[in-house]
Formats: structure tokens, sequence, C-alpha cells
């Protein structure tokens, strides 16, 4: 039974402190909370709950109860509210640990998605040999999505999101990493950022386009060495974690399976998607019953 989760909180926001497009004056105590702290700790819910809050529900009523939680260098929101020591704060039933994101010599931001689990599993090491799931912060990833994933019986998969089902700009949506399978749904490539022809080219045979939304689930002794000597992307200059499982799936064929979904998830990236992300919240969880 997989009950472990790997949330990735320690990037710098660069987004989302950048200005609205529509400055909305009612919103300037969440423009603050947004330059200040980690975006998923801004406080959207009911009663000043933090976005975070949310997702940790989620994970409670999938079966996920330890938590570890990658944190930036500087980033103190997340260990001030849901408790300060390195390992086991307990929260709401939950099971709640940290590994932070040491930032090299060299750079000025965290080195990317794959060095955030590379570095946090560094930390865990208890968990070899373990099935967990992977996400992202600032996504409002499913009950039913995460459940999914833990109750899949073969080795490790990801959601591959239908494109119809997200409820954001046009633009925005074609700039999601599209995914393509084989006839057994298994990954064979992952675009990002994909152009017009490539997005076409990664329909499936009932015309549908699927996305990658960084909900994985992996195997700990099976995904580490590519973490560990996945490249820094010569464009966007990071360590991407979609590169090291293209490099895993090029070594095991057949071991990254696309579980197939319809439905919105919500994105906070930058400052426009505060009130999109509140109305949901309210609209959806009225109330937390931990």
């Amino acid at each position: 039974m997989i009950n472990k989760i790997i949330i990735l909180a320690g990037g710098i926001s660069s987004r989302m402190r950048e200005k609205a497009l529509n400055e909305d004056d009612s919103l300037l105590n969440y423009y603050d909370q947004a330059n200040e702290k980690s975006k998923s700790m801004i406080t959207l819910g009911s009663g000043n709950r933090p976005f975070l809050d949310y997702l940790l529900y989620n994970c409670k009523e999938a079966g996920l109860e330890n938590i570890l939680i990658i944190i930036g260098e500087n980033d103190r929101s997340i260990p001030e509210y849901y408790g300060s020591k390195i390992k086991d704060n307990k929260f709401h039933g939950l099971s709640i640990s940290y590994v932070v994101q040491n930032i090299p010599s060299h750079r000025i931001k965290p080195w990317g998605t794959a060095d955030a689990l590379y570095q946090g599993l560094l930390g865990i090491p208890e968990w070899k040999s373990n099935y967990f799931l992977v996400v992202n912060s600032d996504n409002l990833y499913s009950q039913k999505a995460m459940k999914m994933l833990c109750d899949y019986k073969g080795d490790m998969a990801w959601i591959d999101y239908d494109r119809n089902g997200l409820i954001f700009d046009r633009s925005r949506i074609e700039r999601f990493a599209t995914t393509k399978k084989d006839s057994e749904g298994f990954l064979t490539d992952i675009i990002e950022k994909p152009n017009h022809t490539q997005i076409e080219e990664c329909k499936d045979e009932n015309g549908i386009i699927r996305v990658s939304m960084n909900l994985w689930r992996f195997y700990y002794d099976r995904i580490f060495p590519y973490l560990e000597k996945c490249e820094e992307n010569p464009l966007r200059r990071e360590k991407e974690l979609p590169s090291a499982v293209l490099k895993m799936v090029k070594d095991y064929p057949e071991c990254m399976k696309g579980i197939p979904l319809n439905e919105h998830i919500p994105d906070l990236t930058s400052k426009d998607d505060l009130v999109p992300v509140k109305e949901f919240l309210r609209e959806k969880y009225s109330d937390l019953k931990w």
C-alpha cells in the first residue's frame, strides 16, 4: 500500500512575484504574501487557510499520510505553520518531514525539479525499495487522481490529463507538456512547450491531446540514479524531472504507464491565478473535515 508522497515546494516562485496583468486593490494582502513567501502558503482558503492545506487534505483522504516537503533555503513559512522539526511533525493525522533544496554556489536559484527530488530522496533513505507519489505544491490535485495512482497494480505511472478538462486560457494550455505513449499507454516522450505541429502529433486514436501536470508515481531505487545523473537543460538552465524520466524510460521501456483522467486542476502560478483559485476553494471546499 502506498502511503508516501513528496511535495515539491523549493522553487523561488519567480512568476508569482511578477506584477499582475490586472491589478486589484482588494487583493493587496494576497499580493504581499505572494511576494514574501511560498505561493503554496498564500491564505486563499476560508479562515486564512493556506492553499497547501487543501493539497494535504486530499493527500490524507487518498491514504498518503507520510509527507515529505521539499522547501527552499530561505522559506520559513511552511515549517512555521506545519511544525519546525526536520522529521515527523504531526498535523491532523499526517506525518510531515522536510528536506531543504540547497542552491549550488554557482547559482542564484534552485537547480530544478529533478534536483529537488534528488535532494529529497537523499534526505530520506528509509524510503528505499518503496513506491511514492510526487506532486507540485502549487497544484491542487484531487483525491481521485492520487488514489488512482496509489491503486495502480503495475509499476510506475503518472496521471495523463485530457487537455479538454482543464479550465484555463487556450494559449496557456498549449504550453503544457504533451505526452506520447505506445499502443499500451506506456510513456515514450514528453514534449515541453510544444509547437502546434507537435501538439497535433500527440493526439491519440480518439483525437484527445493529453498533458502531464507533474503528478507521478515512482519507485525509489529505479528513479534515483536518473535523478543523480540528470543533466541541465541547455535552454532553461535547470535539471528537469521529465528529462530524468525519459532517460529512465529509454533504458526501461514500459516502466511508466499513463493513467488517463479528465478533470480540472487549480494552478497557482502567477498573481492572476489568485482569484480563480480562491473561487474554486470557496465552491469545492466549504470546510475541511480532518
